[in-house]
């Protein structure tokens, strides 16, 4: 299957939805209807660090994202050990 091409405008608008209007990155990305890494991607094209192991900046959009991604992972990281926690408990019962 052939990648889809955005032209210049949809990709400047996407970006503006997560900078200007601090919308979450994955929020943005379901709007449109595009990979959330795709969007990643267009706003490190742009110059915006989303490593949000790398150090912090003092670009107050830059961090808003990096907070954004951080929220996102704690999400994401929570669910997970809550399915890991149900896991457990599945299997300490079987083995009984």
């Amino acid at each position: 299957m052939k990648p889809k091409k955005y032209n210049r405008q949809f990709k400047d608008d996407a970006v503006k939805l997560v900078i200007e209007q601090r919308m979450e990155i994955g929020e943005a990305a379901r709007k449109l209807g595009i990979p959330h890494s795709t969007l990643g991607g267009w706003l490190k094209q742009r110059g915006f660090n989303l490593d949000v192991s790398a150090a912090l900046s003092d670009d107050p959009r830059v961090l808003v994202i990096q907070v954004k991604d951080l929220r996102e992972q704690v999400k994401r990281l929570e669910m997970e050990k809550e399915i890991l926690k149900k896991a457990t408990a599945f299997f300490a019962n079987q083995s009984r």
